[in-house]
């Protein structure tokens, strides 16, 4: 279970966060001296670099040259922070151009797209977001996404539906892949130097008779791949059959 949630305080504050319509009606002193946008980007920034469990108040505060206390000025925590990161990286993800204007293409392309979100900022995979922050960011990412599927047939709530699935795929994908990351930053070794190193241990206990298919699908894997497993090969396999489930429900609709 992920720990950093997003929507985990008052919605009304983050909202008025999230939007920019928090008042400063009244408020007496200096004017402040950053942005929201200058507070989340140090914050994303650090994330990148040392994972979401770095980002505290106090650190960001010191990236920032400011004193705690002065950071929750902008922020009133760091629930509402971590959504502010969340609702900006989703704001400043790249969207593709699919390789032609067919619905598959389309949602290839929003897949790719999220891959590559999490391929930037590898800690949102340990975010979760059943209840995501409802700022700019996600809604301008929730309309382009939903229009990669718009024109397949499905009704609303199937299209929603679909694209929960789709992203339900590279989220899965995403995590996989950032605890392969870690793995091998642990071990200091990539996944071919470890079976490489491992192989002769792995030979003594190993018994190809007692599990023939195992022992055949496994060698015809690790010559394929170099290795036991290839992320990029199973994205594109996964991608696939998702992509071709979905196919299956649109042309049940429309015939």
């Amino acid at each position: 279970m992920a720990t950093n949630r997003s929507g985990a305080e008052d919605p009304a504050r983050t909202l008025a966060l999230l939007w920019g319509t928090t008042t400063t009606a009244g408020r007496r002193g200096p004017r402040p001296a950053l942005s929201t946008a200058q507070v989340a980007m140090a914050a994303i920034e650090l994330a990148d670099a040392e994972g979401v469990e770095a980002v505290t108040m106090r650190r960001v505060a010191q990236v920032l040259g400011l004193s705690p206390m002065a950071l929750y000025t902008y922020v009133p925590g760091k629930a509402e922070l971590l959504d502010l990161m969340v609702d900006t990286v989703y704001a400043r993800m790249p969207r593709s151009m699919p390789a032609d204007d067919g619905w598959r293409a389309r949602a290839a392309a929003v897949a790719d797209d999220n891959r590559a979100l999490c391929r930037a900022h590898p800690w949102m995979a340990a975010v979760s977001t059943s209840r995501p922050p409802l700022g700019p960011g996600l809604m301008a990412k929730y309309e382009y996404e939903l229009q990669a599927l718009d024109s397949t047939g499905l009704d609303d709530v199937e299209l929603n539906a679909a694209l929960t699935h789709l992203l339900g795929f590279v989220q899965t994908f995403a995590r996989m892949a950032a605890d392969e990351r870690a793995v091998q930053q642990d071990s200091a070794m990539s996944d071919k130097q470890w079976w490489a190193g491992n192989a002769e241990l792995l030979a003594r206990v190993f018994d190809p008779e007692r599990y023939p298919t195992a022992a055949r699908v496994g060698a015809a894997a690790g010559e394929a791949h170099s290795g036991a497993y290839s992320p990029a090969r199973a994205y594109e396999f996964g991608l696939g059959r998702v992509l071709d489930g979905l196919a299956a429900l649109i042309e049940k609709r429309t015939h």
